[in-house]
């Protein structure tokens, strides 16, 4: 009897069923990476800043600013030194998540312009230069269609969750370098801890109120 040889897979077949693979891998990453961007153009993602700071803000007399008042005489006066070769834009680097980029600065009226181009200083409160107050950043998680995946890893908060307790911060800040160290982390829809040189936060996800903390302390180096 003659023997039926099995047909072996054309190469053609191979590289078609390596084709199909490969492809359906492309589309689980772009609606993994895209999906909450599409999201967020349907349900627009709110850090509702009047709400969290209205305490402080509309009520400078109430207890958390007052005890914030009387610590103000405990703060270091150290400054570093001016370094020309900086840049002369003022930046947020957190090299542990990808951070980087070019700190926004508006008013209260105008934040939401701001958090369209990354990291927003609220205003009216500290800066690493004049820290009568805490210094306070926030931005989107997950931002924009308009904004790529690298720009969107850079300039935005979206890994600001897997900063841990003991990472360094680096703001320039009129070519000076604050280095900043993060000692405590929350989650809530307020600000539990006024006390910190450099306070850190975002959303948690598109839909709860409720907001990633992270608060720091100047490093004097």
């Amino acid at each position: 009897m003659r023997k039926v040889k099995a047909n072996k897979p054309k190469l053609a077949d191979i590289t078609l069923a390596l084709a199909k693979v490969f492809t359906l891998l492309g589309i689980i990453f772009l609606v993994i990476a895209y999906a909450p961007s599409v999201w967020y153009q349907i349900k627009p993602e709110k850090l509702d800043i009047s709400k969290l700071l209205a305490d402080i803000v509309t009520n400078p007399n109430k207890s958390k600013f007052a005890e914030l008042a009387n610590e103000i005489d405990t703060k270091s006066v150290y400054q570093p030194k001016r370094n020309p070769n900086l840049t002369k834009e003022n930046t947020l680097t957190i090299a542990t998540v990808g951070i980087q980029t070019q700190i926004q600065e508006s008013g209260m009226n105008d934040y939401e312009e701001a958090l369209t181009k990354g990291v927003w200083m609220v205003p009216d409160f500290g800066t690493p230069q004049k820290r009568d107050y805490p210094t306070i950043m926030a931005a989107h998680r997950f931002g924009y269609l308009k904004w790529s995946i690298p720009y969107r890893l850079k300039n935005s908060f979206y890994s600001l969750p897997k900063v841990k307790l003991g990472d360094n911060i680096e703001i320039i800040w009129d070519q000076r370098m604050y280095h900043y160290e993060v000692y405590k982390e929350g989650k809530g829809e307020e600000i539990e801890d006024y006390s910190a040189d450099l306070i850190l936060y975002t959303c948690e996800d598109l839909t709860s109120p409720v907001r990633i903390f992270k608060y720091a302390r100047l490093l004097e180096i």
